[in-house]
């Protein structure tokens, strides 16, 4: 019997990703990059203690204008709690759905914010189908956020370029999470740990984002 993907050497796990067996070489050089791996595979959680993010070069960072300090967020924590588990919702239920997906959605969403700064209106949908579906329902979730905000407190309190700041800040936390595969899900996985509980409306319960 031999490996179900490289069709040579023997066999060691089971692999649900590919729904047969596979040597310890190809779970790890396959991993997310040909196989789509469910986030409860065991081999997975395993191998997420190695991940190693893309080195990044600080001056191809997006948006470094824009500052986000750690008392930005947490004066603003509620929004930042309704926009990650908005997002870790859409992507989680969204079919085919990987980390660069995410990041073409939050690319598009800071751009359609940033017109709105500038006193116009411009939706600009990522063309990544993917990403667009998961556009809406951010797009949607955070409409919704600030329209109950609006009816609880009798007044409008965050501001365009609130949210602004808060999408770029999840721009940078998956820029630091994503592990560079092309079926990647390690910044989706990060977001599913601190809502276990997704979908859903965040409560007031749910635990922070706030990372050092």
């Amino acid at each position: 019997m031999a490996c179900a993907i490289c069709q040579i050497r023997r066999p060691r796990r089971y692999c649900p990703g590919v729904n047969g067996d596979i040597c310890s070489i190809c779970c790890g050089t396959e991993r997310e990059v040909t196989v789509s791996c469910p986030l409860d595979c065991p081999y997975l959680h395993e191998a997420r203690k190695h991940d190693r993010p893309l080195p990044l070069d600080e001056e191809q960072i997006p948006n470094r204008e824009i500052r986000v300090s750690e008392e930005f967020l947490a004066e603003h924590e509620a929004l930042l709690l309704a926009s990650g588990q908005a997002l870790c919702a859409a992507g989680l239920a969204t079919p085919g759905a990987v980390d660069f997906d995410i990041r073409d959605t939050l690319a598009a969403l800071i751009r359609t914010y940033r017109t709105l700064e500038s006193g116009l209106y411009y939706e600009s949908l990522p063309e990544n189908a993917v990403a667009a579906q998961i556009y809406r329902y951010l797009h949607e979730a955070l409409a919704a956020f600030r329209q109950q905000e609006t009816e609880q407190l009798g007044m409008a309190r965050t501001r365009d370029a609130d949210v602004l700041a808060i999408l770029v800040f999840l721009q940078r936390l998956e820029l630091d999470r994503n592990n560079g595969r092309p079926r990647g899900r390690a910044f989706l996985d990060f977001l599913r740990e601190i809502y276990p509980s997704s979908p859903g409306v965040p409560t007031a319960g749910s635990p922070s984002l706030i990372v050092g």
